[in-house]
């Protein structure tokens, strides 16, 4: 896509968002909503985000009445869909001490591209900052080496930047190292932490046995300078750590003193020359204090996180985030191990992320799901404490209510066999490109004596069939041979045969085409007409809705998204 059209789908997106919500639009969304709408526009992503900025701000140039006359000139379409009513609007639960807005961070490791379980948190925390108004941090947690990649960063931020988020910030841990260690400082002057040069098994043993190690009552100035020497480099890995004082008889071993920071020297980080890493509890408690974080909403598998954070924030004297854990959602179906995945793809099993077998969102997007889609479904789970399954049948029904009043309709021939029809009349057929919108016209199919069928609905007991939009043909067998001939137009005579209603196509007007499931492979020719929708959903009379993926001279590759 050109640049002023670039342009032109972002002011046309960010005008419909001011209209919608009033005041300035965020970047975030507005890049959501014109990725949303031509995926193709991905390995545009910085061309995009350059051009945000300038679109946001002739809309934010214009007042609220020349807004609304503006999207009624440009796109009547875009305008009716806001005053459209729906029956079923998701509200999630009011969350306590928002009243003034929120403050919410979403915190993904950059080891790998997001995936549908990322989803959840995402969108979620992104739904209560639009209800409440606030601020929404994408914090990039890679404070541990051994769980980063390098091309993750990016990555996470185009995942982000296609589930339409309205991140108003971004911060990355890594480049705040020195504030996790002045706020460690000040932990240890406290009396809150100390240095352990303990052996880890004799402190598992001393830990389970509820009794203090010896490091633990050493004087702040001792422990003040056993910090330094590690950050000086004073010890190997495993040496030395810091732990936080916390209750000894605990009956949780793992609440008793834990680490907060480690000695790593492999593997090296790929952006910070770095020994000394804060593990998970501190710096999210650093951040989230820091950041001004009000809320934090997240997975029962972080209730023990929770419980160890609040030993931090109570030694530091700091207001604790309202928690909300929702209970776990378990999804199959779909690889979600980025190391499974990562192997997957080194050894050829998968093509890449975005492989449809893989529960990456650029696999959804690949398969035609929109993020409106997956935000829609996660909003409907909500953030309720019992264990789901996650149900991909109501992720597609939500792509459907999107997908469906605008999917142009096409045949799709899978196997096809040809059948010369014997005393049928040369006509044309006349298919609606789309039956909920006679608008947009229809496809003309010229039937001159030859068309391809379906293999499957040949089968041996099939006398009849009626050619979609066309007329019925009668099927005659002779051993193995089949014949075919002009069975008339009448709609009664084929139900009363119950003959299938069947795609069909010109057998001199047909595109070599392949469907990719997550069955396998189907292979058949499409209409010609098919070329023109590459990037979008359609959908295949008879088979589903499709993404149409790629158009080359050899033909049109797509992936089924859903019936």
């Amino acid at each position: 896509m050109a640049g002023d059209e670039i342009k032109a789908a972002l002011f046309l997106c960010a005008l419909q968002n001011a209209v919608k919500h009033g005041g300035v639009p965020q970047s975030g969304a507005v890049i959501g909503m014109v990725m949303g709408a031509h995926p193709e526009l991905r390995r545009q992503a910085k061309e995009v985000s350059g051009f945000a900025k300038g679109a946001i701000a002739d809309v934010a140039a214009l007042s609220p009445d020349e807004r609304v006359a503006k999207l009624q000139a440009l796109s009547p379409e875009m305008f009716a869909a806001l005053h459209e009513k729906h029956e079923h609007k998701k509200v999630l639960p009011d969350l306590e001490g928002a009243e003034h807005g929120v403050v919410m961070r979403f915190a993904p490791n950059p080891s790998g591209p997001l995936h549908i379980g990322h989803a959840r948190a995402a969108a979620l925390n992104d739904a209560y900052v639009k209800q409440y108004g606030g601020r929404y941090i994408l914090r990039i947690e890679d404070t541990d080496p051994k769980r980063v990649d390098p091309e993750a960063y990016e990555m996470v931020k185009e995942d982000i930047a296609w589930l339409g988020l309205g991140i108003t910030e971004t911060v990355t841990q890594s480049e705040r190292l020195s504030l996790y260690y002045d706020l460690c400082k000040q932990f240890i002057e406290r009396g809150g932490a100390y240095v352990c040069t303990c052996e880890n098994e004799r402190f598992k043993a001393l830990k389970d046995a509820k009794k203090a190690c010896p490091c633990r009552d050493q004087p702040k100035e001792t422990a003040l300078s056993l910090w330094e020497k590690m950050l000086e480099g004073g010890f190997k890995e495993g040496e030395a750590s810091v732990r936080v004082k916390t209750d000894l008889l605990h009956p949780d071993p793992a609440m008793r003193d834990f680490p907060i920071f480690r000695i790593l020297d492999a593997p090296k980080h790929p952006r910070v020359d770095a020994r000394i890493y804060p593990l998970m509890n501190f710096s999210v408690v650093a951040d989230d204090h820091l950041l001004g974080v009000s809320h934090v909403i997240r997975g029962k598998d972080h209730i023990a996180n929770t419980r160890r954070q609040r030993y931090i924030y109570d030694h530091f004297g700091w207001k604790v985030p309202v928690y909300r854990h929702y209970g776990r959602m378990g999804i199959e179906g779909v690889v979600l191990s980025t190391s499974q995945m990562r192997l997957g793809i080194t050894e050829g099993k998968y093509t890449g992320w975005d492989d449809i077998h893989l529960g990456t969102l650029r696999a959804l997007e690949r398969r035609g799901i929109l993020p409106d889609a997956v935000r829609n479904a996660m909003l409907a789970i909500g953030i309720g404490e019992t264990d789901i399954s996650f149900s991909w049948d109501n992720l597609y029904a939500e792509n459907k209510k999107l997908v469906d009043p605008v999917a142009n309709r096409y045949f799709f021939v899978p196997e096809p066999v040809t059948a010369v029809v014997d005393g049928a009349p040369r006509r044309m057929a006349h298919a609606m490109l789309h039956p909920g919108d006679v608008s947009k016209g229809n496809r003309e199919l010229p039937f001159e004596g030859t068309v391809v069928l379906p293999k499957s609905e040949l089968a041996t007991d099939t006398a009849m069939v009626r050619l979609k939009d066309l007329f019925n043909v009668k099927v005659a067998r002779n051993g193995e041979t089949l014949s075919f001939s002009y069975g008339g137009d009448s709609l009664a005579d084929a139900r009363a045969a119950k003959a299938h209603i069947i795609q069909w196509l010109p057998a001199q007007q047909t595109v070599p085409c392949t469907l990719l499931t997550m069955e396998g492979t189907m292979h058949g020719v499409c209409e010609p007409a098919v070329a023109k929708e590459q990037g979008k959903v359609v959908q295949f009379e008879r088979i589903g809705f499709v993404r149409i993926d790629a158009v080359s001279a050899s033909g049109i590759r797509t992936y089924f998204t859903h019936t």
